[in-house]
């Protein structure tokens, strides 16, 4: 039988694999305890549980772990980002961004991605493998391990891949880190970004969470819209603002339309006023970003009087929006820039 991976497991099945092995009840919470606040990376290491049973844990399970590869350091602002390699030779990349008053970890759901966004380096290695929970929640625990001691304030799901393409992973992953037999990381402190897909949305406003949405829409025209992105194509502009109303409603929450400035493309005028009609009646901020230089794009950013002229005619219609600065663009560490080349996989 294929091992049980423990960092994978909500509280409630960690009680359950803990029964079939005919031990107390009292052991799910030693282990749940060496597993995630204490990040442990073998049975071994276990040191309160009897020896027969670290044994058989050896045999029986195993646990997600990553080994770092690569770890580099924005000198420009801080920046740090992990190279991380699993067991089988498969490599993401997962970031820590630092400002003044939080901490934050951006984890990847995917090695590569599936939908091919012209902008973004990810979509360029196409689509490898999902992760599973426990790899994804093993990237919080690495980033905890080599990055940030300190306590990770907010959790982004907006590295490499699509998370509602991957959604029960993510799910699975987020209710163990929002758990505090797990990571202890509140709902509201983490956040899903995601292309626009649709169905995966709809699911999310039925979650029952607290977690905050983030949709990348890139262009307030579904013409224009689906030249950047494919998956336009497959869910379409109209279909995306209905499903974030419907989420809007059902979360009493704010959606984050995330907005990515391309030379030429979608900075204009006409692009700011639409933008700005779109979103009249959505419970929403809009964070606009320029876009970051990657090996295979084909843009450029607008240069900063286009850049304040935009955000000059969004504000004046529209009551938050907030210009993002970038982050880690020098060691390819921005929005859109996470990329593991094939030969980097084993």
């Amino acid at each position: 039988m294929k091992p049980v991976d423990l960092r994978g497991l909500t509280q409630g099945e960690l009680d359950e694999y803990v029964a079939s092995l005919g031990e107390p009840s009292y052991r799910a919470a030693q282990i749940a305890a060496w597993i995630f606040p204490r990040g442990v990376a073998t049975f071994a290491d276990m040191t309160d549980l009897p020896l027969a049973l670290r044994e058989r844990l050896e045999r029986e399970a195993t646990l997600s772990r990553t080994e770092t590869v690569r770890r580099e350091t924005s000198t420009i602002d801080g920046t740090e980002k992990l190279l991380l390699r699993y067991a089988d030779g498969a490599c993401i990349e997962a970031v820590v961004l630092r400002d003044a008053e939080r901490t934050t970890g951006c984890v990847s759901t995917q090695i590569g991605c599936r939908f091919g966004c012209s902008f973004c380096a990810t979509g360029a290695m196409g689509f490898q493998r999902n992760l599973t929970a426990g790899e994804i929640v093993e990237q919080i625990i690495a980033l905890r391990r080599n990055v940030a001691p300190e306590t990770l304030h907010n959790v982004v799901f907006m590295g490499m891949g699509e998370p509602l393409d991957n959604y029960d992973a993510t799910l699975k992953a987020i209710r163990i880190a929002n758990s505090e037999s797990g990571l202890g990381i509140g709902a509201r402190r983490m956040t899903i970004s995601t292309a626009g897909v649709v169905p995966g949305i709809h699911r999310l406003a039925a979650e029952g969470l607290q977690i905050n949405l983030a949709v990348s829409l890139n262009a307030p025209f579904q013409r224009i819209r689906a030249t950047l992105m494919p998956i336009a194509e497959i869910y379409p502009l109209d279909d995306v603002l209905e499903a974030l109303a419907g989420f809007a409603r059902s979360a009493g929450r704010l959606v984050t339309l995330e907005y990515l400035l391309l030379r030429d493309i979608n900075d204009t005028p006409e692009m700011a006023a639409e933008l700005a009609r779109l979103t009249r009646k959505l419970p929403c901020k809009i964070n606009v970003i320029c876009y970051n230089h990657t090996e295979t794009g084909a843009y450029d950013p607008p240069s900063d009087k286009t850049v304040e002229r935009f955000l000059a005619l969004l504000r004046s219609r529209c009551p938050t929006v907030v210009r993002r600065v970038s982050r880690g663009s020098d060691i390819s560490a921005g929005c859109g820039q996470l990329c593991v080349p094939r030969k980097r996989q084993r």
